[in-house]
């Protein structure tokens, strides 16, 4: 049992807009662009040329809420140029292999809320690429060459069809902060404890099973388990007593919390809680 002063519970940002209940401190989510109806007609070329012109001097390229159906095939005089490219909101549902493999300096690729079913191979050939935002679309699973993208720090593919924990996710060295949430998972294979982030959402899946090793995770801090469909017995008390992890997040599985309080390893839990709390008051 925790010692007596130690906060019970503690509450933290969770998936949804209202506040949940959880084991540590206020910590951003991901968050994901909203689609605004208002706007669907496809731009003209006048107007695309233009936002080409300047992107070739600035290095960002910007088209939200356009109704675009397609990737920008005018992008292809700027694969040398562009570090950020955004294109949320719009209705694409598939990236030109020939084409978005070759922005060598591309820093950071954005593509919510579309129609993408899958992930061409030529993606993963973005050596410099460092955050990677597919949220909202249709992807059941992702290129075997994933792995490579070995500059990638953020990778967010919220609310889309996975049902499994991708293992190319372990290849990812420099991986920080991942976000899988309002997927189809339903468990949490050995190979998690391969994983390098520090942050892993897993909120709203359908996860029941976790592996001990996700305790092994040598840099996770964050872990968010909100809303799945977990017994307290299927959660291993590992990630209490021998884990890094800091902030727990179990609200919304099939078990009340203060059982959880119950678990060998929780003191040791929120000596950890605490102890990152006074880092940030």
């Amino acid at each position: 049992m925790m010692s007596q002063g130690v906060p019970a519970r503690a509450e933290a940002w969770g998936a949804r807009p209202r506040r949940a209940r959880v084991l540590g401190l206020p910590w951003p989510s991901l968050g994901c662009p909203e689609r605004d109806p208002s706007r669907g007609a496809r731009m003209g070329n006048s107007a695309l040329r233009a936002h080409v012109e300047t992107a070739q001097k600035t290095g960002v390229f910007q088209l939200k809420d356009r109704g675009l159906t397609e990737f920008p095939s005018e992008l292809q005089k700027l694969t040398s140029n562009l570090r950020t490219i955004d294109l949320s909101n719009n209705k694409i549902d598939s990236l030109p292999p020939l084409l978005i493999g070759k922005f060598t300096l591309l820093k950071s690729l954005s593509l919510n809320n579309n129609k993408l079913t899958f992930l061409p191979d030529e993606l993963c050939n973005l050596k410099k690429l460092e955050s990677l935002s597919l949220n909202n679309n249709h992807l059941r699973e992702l290129p075997s060459t994933f792995g490579q993208l070995s500059a990638l720090k953020t990778l967010s593919l919220s609310g889309n069809q996975l049902g499994t924990l991708p293992p190319q996710l372990c290849s990812l060295r420099h991986l920080d902060v991942m976000d899988l949430s309002k997927n189809q998972i339903r468990s949490i294979p050995d190979i998690v404890g391969e994983l390098q982030a520090i942050e892993i959402n897993l909120n709203q899946n359908q996860i029941s099973q976790i592996s001990v090793k996700i305790s092994c995770c040598p840099r996770l801090k964050v872990l968010r388990l909100e809303e799945n469909c977990l017994e307290l017995n299927m959660l291993p008390q590992s990630i209490l007593s021998d884990s890094q992890i800091c902030l727990l997040a179990v609200e919304g599985n099939l078990f009340e919390i203060k059982k959880l309080r119950e678990l060998e390893g929780y003191d040791k839990y929120m000596e950890r809680f605490t102890a990152t709390k006074k880092k940030f008051a």
